[in-house]
């Protein structure tokens, strides 16, 4: 039953990895994950606004 769980985690870890990708002559296309939107809005909510009053 452990063996399962670890699976899981190991493919969620993958998926969050960065990728580079080989193009030719020295070139790569690097991809990232996106942050996900509720993790956008929380730090949106929590920071303070530049110019905004104390």
């Amino acid at each position: 039953m452990e063996d399962s769980i670890h699976r899981g985690e190991n493919t969620l870890a993958e998926d969050k990895l960065y990728k580079a990708e080989y193009v030719g002559s020295g070139t790569f296309i690097i991809s990232k994950p996106k942050r996900s939107k509720l993790k956008q809005r929380q730090a949106r909510l929590k920071n303070v606004r530049r110019g905004s009053r104390k």
